[in-house]
Parts: structure tokens; sequence; C-alpha cells
């Protein structure tokens, strides 16, 4: 789920995938270099964030950048395991229901006022207003009292136990000094953001690149690269194109980038590859408030006339592994022995009759009540293994007699014109999976709303049940049981076609030195990146 703290998680798994080539030219590859301040680290993004302003921002591309801006008071090491962040420590009553945390002192934001508990406590209460258009309220709202002792202590005491009530304090802290009293929505801050993080906000020019320059004053140490810039590149061949001018630095490939494109001696002489499984799962969603997708069958029908197997090694070239819920394989609240829906046109054709759709036209497509099954498939520019997949699922589809559209949409678009209001039939699309396994902002009818994140409209009273249940105990075996009965129920809604955990695959420019694959992936060292001054480019 794209979560505020979560957004820049690469994976919930040991690393395990290669580097590059060690073949370098050894004048200017000397591996023990040491550390050098200096040079840009020059990114890519598919979609240009919405806003960076984070609690009101429910997209990907807006919190990579604004992570790298704000700062919670705890967060994920590179093992997941939670730490500390702006709280230098925390104390837990022995009921787990009170959170104490001191702050770090000394810290300032960007404009050199001095954070402290008056921060935290302007964010939650932000957070939980009504007229705060936020989708991420409902961890906040479980508070029964939140108080600031003194400058540098946060308390929080809650009503009954909440699971991820520590790691829910990785939201960003804002600034209170430049917010209180203000309307959040209109504040210059989404587009020149303050916060206290390594980086500090210079440049956005639309459509083109956000600017971020290392943050001298940086409570764990300045960040060795002088800046870090987002190149907004809607199209992943261009911005491969780019990769290898020099244009950019870094990106994610694609699995044919990744296995067929980037194995000559003069690639991996300049980068370097990694491979491992992503922390994110790709679906196919359905509007369920759409009459054809209203009965159960039609969407179970869908699904088993997909052949998961076939997209992952077509779309995939095999990078990736089958997924039939919201969790990632070999994770503790994902049940293995749980059974998708099996790949079974006929079976499809059976669900499908016995819904009422059991005449063709001339073309072979389904017709009921004289109209044709037709539905188009949104997914958002510059992802071509999404494209490639909805391709696979329109072949596959056909054959059963559904006739698919497929539409690829500007990714700002998309969200504004489309999936914040509801217009769309069907969707290929993806969510970041969290560390918590806690669904309430994604599964929970409560969160159909405008700008929430449960916007195919999927509400069943039992899942709201234990979703509530399984956020309410400390206890892992019982959230166990309530996460392995809600993907059961999710096989048999199918309120979502699951389809794929994908491997991620980045690459990173060899000039850079530091970087520490590990299982939260490659980016949570960043400020140890860096380039010796001997290979400083920019």
């Amino acid at each position: 789920m794209n979560r505020w703290w979560a957004s820049c998680l690469l994976s919930l798994l040991l690393f395990s995938g290669c580097a590059a080539d060690s073949e370098q030219p050894p004048s200017t590859r000397n591996p023990a270099a040491p550390p050098a301040y200096g040079d840009s680290l020059i990114d890519s993004t598919i979609g240009e964030p919405t806003t960076l302003i984070p609690i009101l921002a429910s997209d990907s591309a807006s919190h990579e950048v604004a992570n790298l801006i704000y700062n919670g008071l705890v967060k994920y090491d590179k093992n997941l395991e939670l730490t500390g962040d702006l709280a230098e420590s925390w104390e837990i009553s022995r009921d787990g229901l009170s959170i104490t945390f001191h702050l770090r002192k000394g810290v300032k934001w960007h404009d050199g006022t001095e954070f402290s508990a008056r921060d935290v406590m302007y964010t939650y209460r932000v957070t939980i207003d009504p007229k705060t258009p936020t989708p991420y309220a409902e961890d906040f709202k479980q508070v029964k009292t939140a108080t600031a002792p003194d400058r540098y202590t946060f308390k929080v005491t809650y009503e009954k136990p909440f699971a991820p009530a520590l790691a829910s304090w990785g939201m960003n802290i804002l600034p209170s000094h430049l917010l209180e009293g203000k309307d959040l929505t209109k504040s210059p801050l989404s587009r020149k953001p303050i916060g206290t993080g390594p980086f500090v906000f210079k440049e956005w020019v639309a459509g083109q690149r956000i600017i971020l320059d290392a943050n001298k004053n940086y409570f764990e140490g300045r960040p060795y690269i002088n800046s870090y810039v987002y190149r907004i590149i809607p199209d992943n061949s261009t911005m491969y194109m780019e990769l290898k001018v020099g244009g950019i630095d870094m990106m994610n490939l694609s699995p044919v980038q990744f296995q067929r494109q980037t194995n000559t001696k003069a690639f991996l002489a300049r980068f370097a590859k990694y491979r491992y499984p992503a922390s994110s799962y790709v679906y196919l969603g359905y509007n369920l408030r759409h009459p054809l997708f209203s009965d159960k069958r039609v969407r179970q029908a869908i699904t088993a006339a997909i052949n998961k197997d076939e997209i992952i090694n077509g779309a995939l070239l095999g990078m990736g592994q089958a997924t039939h819920g919201p969790f990632k394989p070999g994770t503790w609240a994902c049940n293995q022995r749980q059974k998708d829906i099996p790949y079974d046109p006929e079976h499809a054709i059976k669900l499908l009759s016995e819904a009422g759709w059991k005449t063709r036209n001339s073309q072979g497509i389904l017709l009921k009540d004289g109209k044709p099954f037709q539905f188009t498939i949104l997914t958002n520019q510059g992802n071509d293994v999404r494209l490639k997949t909805a391709q696979i699922i329109q072949q596959r589809l056909k054959r059963i007699g559904i006739d698919v559209r497929i539409r690829v949409v500007e990714w700002a678009s998309l969200l504004s014109q489309f999936i914040d209001k509801g217009n769309f039939e069907a969707l290929v699309m993806g969510w970041t999976i969290t560390p918590d396994p806690d669904l309430y902002d994604v599964w929970h009818s409560s969160k159909t709303g405008p700008k929430e994140l449960n916007f195919v409209g999927y509400k069943n009273q039992e899942v709201d049940r234990l979703i509530e249940q399984g956020r309410s105990t400390f206890d892992q075996e019982k959230r166990k049981q309530c996460y392995y009965r809600i993907q059961e129920i999710l096989v048999e809604d199918q309120p979502y076609s699951f389809l794929y955990v994908p491997d991620a695959l980045p690459v990173v420019n060899l000039r850079f030195r530091g970087i520490e694959p590990a299982p939260a992936g490659i980016s949570h060292n960043l400020i140890k990146w860096y380039v010796p001054k001997m290979e400083q480019t920019h």
C-alpha cells in the first residue's frame, strides 16, 4: 500500500541477485577510493509528483521525493526493523497502549527553525482533521490522547491494542510554524516543501525535473552527494536511452532491458545491475460499482481465463512470481497453501453462462440483453510491463468472448481524472506492500470515498471485521489467522485478479560507491553513497 513511510522500500525478502560484472577499467575504477563530497545523482521517474505534502499524496512518485525531504519519528532500517528517526528513543507501556517518544534535540527545519514536539502534535491533529483530504487518517484516529509534556517529548495513548501503532509514526512530520492555522490544501509547501530530511528542496520545473540539494546540517550527517535530481521521463525506452548516454545515473530496468540489452561488456563496465523480489504486486482491479462487475462469477471467470504463468514469462521474462492476494509470498501474513482460482478457460465460460452471458454475436463476443461484453483496461503511461500484461489479458479474454480495449494514460491524469473520480471500468495497477500487513486503507469499506485507496469500492462486512480484529491485537498468531481468512474471502470475491510480484531491477552508474544491498533494497543508505573525487562528473 502506498504509505508515506513505505514508498521507498524495495524488498521484504533478502537480497538475491547479481551486481554488475566486476570487469572495470583499472585507471578509473578504484574500489578502495575513499568517500568524498560532491557530484549529483540524476534519477528518473515516469510519473510526476502530484504534491510534496505527504499526507495529501497517494502516489508513489510524490512519496519518493517527499521521503528525501521529510522524516518520521521512526523508520525502517536496512533489515526492515523499526529504528529511531526524529525520535531517538521511545518507551511502550506494559499493556502496549501508550508510546512515549523522546525527540532528538537540535534538529532544524530547512529554514533554520528548530524541530519540536509542537510539529508532531500539529501533524497528528491535521491528519485526523475531517477537513484534511488524506487517505491516512485512520491509523491516527485510533489514538485516545496525544500530549506533548515538553519540547522534546510526545506521548500517545490508545483506547485498545493497535498492532501498527509504532510503525504508523513513520508518517512524515510537517512544520507547524509554516502551516498552523492555514489551509493545508492551499499551502505553497505542496510545490516548495520545507522538511528536516537529508535533502533540501531547490527547484521544480513542471514536466521536466525536481532538484534537491544536500542538507549540510542533517542530523545523521550530510549526504556525500551534493544534489539529487529527479528527471521526469514518461517513457521507459527514452529513459533507457538517457541512461546509456549519461543523461541519468539510475533507473528501474524493464525485464527486456535487464535480460537482453544490458549484458554487454561495455554496459557492465559503466553500470551495476541489481535484482531482487520487489515489495509490490500488480493486479487487474475492477470498478465494483460498474454493472459489468457486480456479479462475482464474472470476476471469477476473468481470473480463470488469465494464465498468470504466461504473463510472468511473456511480460516479465520469468522475473517475478505469481500472487493470489495482497501479501508478498514468503511473509508471515501470506498463506502459502491458499489456492487461487486456477487457469481454466472452460470453467470461465461456464461461470459467464451462469451469470447470463450465454449467446455470442457474429464476432464471437458474448451478449447479455443484447449488449456485448466489452470493457476498457486503463494503465499508466511509461510502464511497458503493465501494458504487456494488459495485452496478454486482452488476448486471453477474447478467447472466451470478452472484448477488451486498452487505454494508456499519463500518470497524473490517470490519478486525477480517472481513479480519484471512479471513472474507470478496470485497471492494471500496482501497490507497494508495507512491512506491517495491516490492510485497512486499501480494503476496508470505509475507505471508498474520494481520493481514498479503496477506489474499486470493495465492501465485505467479514473482511472489515477481520481487518479491525487483525490490527487490534499484538498476538501475531491471532493476526495471522485473520489475514489467512481474508485471503480466502478475496479469492472467492475476486475484487482484483491478483497477478504477480515483480522483481525489482534497479541499475546504478558504477561511479557511485557505498551501495549496500539489503532486505530493504539498495536506497536505505542513500546518504552514504558517494563518488570518488577523481570520478565526479557534475
